[in-house]
């Protein structure tokens, strides 16, 4: 008897809130944290790197970023790709290490980060109801095979709506943090 790898099923689902955490990490809400700058490529040695890998990145201060360039000439090729990545980020230079002031958010930018933030959790929600299609298809499709008995896909479709009902709940929750971390002043 074949049955559903519900494992797998919820591992998709996880999958997508753990996206949403990662796309929520690059939101800037006036705090500083080193995954504001995780997006952020390189033209270095003839090729697009990550920043990660031509310098470190630290938090020395609640407001502020260091980015700590191991090879001097890359220097001008960072402060260029922070410069250029639409983070409204504004690098100051000296020698090897670049600092990052984080302005404090204006409230029409804090707004346009709400409505941002509220696309990515749809997006999730989305990737979570089409693991959920992509489950409740085969069930259908291992009733028809007589692979499954209708009991049996009764069972396995409440197990497949709750773990999409918890995956939703765990996105609404994470939006509603995130909501509240940018709205604070």
């Amino acid at each position: 008897m074949a049955q559903p790898d519900l494992k797998d099923i919820q591992r998709r689902m996880k999958g997508a809130v753990e996206v949403l955490r990662q796309e929520f990490g690059g939101l800037r809400t006036g705090r500083a944290s080193v995954s504001l700058v995780e997006p952020v490529t390189v033209d270095a040695y003839g090729s697009q790197m990550a920043l990660n890998q031509v310098a470190s990145v630290s938090v020395p201060e609640p407001r502020m970023l260091t980015v700590q360039v191991w090879d001097n000439s890359m220097v001008k090729a960072v402060e260029k790709a922070i410069r250029e990545a639409g983070l409204g980020l504004n690098p100051q230079t000296e020698g090897n290490v670049i600092r990052l002031p984080i302005p404090d958010l204006s409230e029409e930018r804090r707004q346009e980060l709400t409505k941002v933030a509220a696309k990515y959790a749809e997006q999730a929600r989305v990737s979570i109801r089409n693991v959920r299609r992509d489950g409740m298809d085969l069930l259908k499709r291992l009733e028809k095979d007589s692979e499954i008995s209708q009991d049996e896909h009764r069972r396995y479709e409440k197990d497949i709506q709750k773990m999409t009902d918890d995956a939703i709940a765990e996105v609404d929750q994470a939006l509603a943090v995130k909501d509240k971390e940018i709205m604070q002043v």
